[in-house]
């Protein structure tokens, strides 16, 4: 009943007079992730700079919060979202059918609009705990990530490099990181992992309380490299959490975070979107940390999935494909 409602407020809001007596406006909305991370704010920061185009492109763009990655993805395919973002490992995994798509195939309508910041797999341990390797997670109770999100598989692919299952954990805990961190806190959890871009809000939460934490690293990567090339080594930048036990940076692996589309989204809706960040790139950069370091170029590797139609229209009006087959 409560998504009927919904459906029904949708369909209402997306036809109302939105300023000189325009209607039938598109209702453009942006799949994201946990409020604590950074795909919600980047959804938010997209929205906001199409919102300031919505005469001229004739839509409204909104941001969900939903839970993650797969979640994203199977919404985008059933033609449930317009647009999400997503890890660039997960995406790769489900246009070829493999992981959480093992027994539905390849997710053929997946495309890509664009890459953004990379992620990095973070164990975040108590103190207490004794916690300070992988290894050291056997007969724990750690949160591993909630169902629908990146950070799951990517906790059991950072549990392989030290030979490790959730098999091998006292209690693997399907929660939010937005939950993980208050759980860390009040001594019900031993750990929690958390793919995301930094800084982070849950991280921030878990860092800054009562019960002293650490980061902990990941040192043994050379084969879940090889077996999984879309991961890349990365580290924590410590320096944003200074309740954290560690001094220097934290060594661990990396994904990308990555706009989302189908190929059943217009072109030109998809153009628009692709045009406006391109356009006011440093608007979009100023508007969360994590966004600073972006490259234009480099927004167009690492996706996973072929690139959506009116995404490639806009590139090869600015150039950015001719720069890059030039290098």
């Amino acid at each position: 009943m409560r998504k009927l409602l919904w459906l029904f407020v949708v369909s209402v809001f997306a036809f109302l007079p939105w300023g000189d007596g325009a209607v039938a406006k598109k209702f453009v909305t942006i799949g994201t992730g946990d409020i604590t991370g950074v795909y919600y704010p980047t959804g938010g920061a997209i929205c906001k700079l199409i919102n300031r185009k919505s005469r001229t492109y004739g839509m409204k763009a909104t941001a969900q919060a939903t839970g993650g990655s797969v979640f994203n993805i199977n919404a985008l395919v059933h033609g449930d979202l317009d647009f999400g973002l997503a890890q660039s490992d997960r995406a790769g995994n489900a246009w070829k059918g493999e992981g959480e798509w093992k027994d539905k195939g390849p997710q053929e309508k997946l495309r890509g609009v664009f890459s953004l910041h990379s992620e990095t797999v973070c164990l975040i341990a108590a103190v207490d705990s004794g916690i300070r390797q992988c290894s050291d997670l056997r007969g724990k109770t750690v949160a591993i990530g909630d169902l629908g999100s990146g950070t799951r598989q990517n906790s059991m692919d950072a549990l392989s490099t030290c030979g490790l299952t959730v098999d091998d954990l006292e209690k693997a805990e399907s929660i939010r990181p937005s939950e993980a961190a208050s759980l860390l806190q009040d001594g019900r959890l031993a750990a929690f992992f958390y793919t995301v871009g930094h800084p982070n809000g849950s991280i921030k939460e878990a860092t800054a309380g009562r019960t002293k934490v650490r980061f902990v690293p990941f040192l043994n990567l050379d084969d879940l490299l090889q077996r999984k090339p879309f991961y890349s080594k990365a580290v924590i930048p410590v320096g944003f959490y200074e309740g954290a036990e560690n001094s220097a940076d934290v060594p661990t692996i990396g994904v990308k975070a990555c706009l989302l589309t189908s190929s059943d989204v217009p072109d030109e809706l998809v153009y628009a979107v692709t045009k406006e960040v391109f356009t006011n790139f440093g608007a979009f950069r100023s508007l969360h940390p994590a966004l600073a370091g972006l490259d234009k170029e480099q927004m167009l590797k690492g996706i996973g999935v072929p690139l959506h139609p009116g995404a490639m229209k806009y590139y090869r009006e600015a150039g950015l494909l001719e720069q890059m087959k030039g290098k």
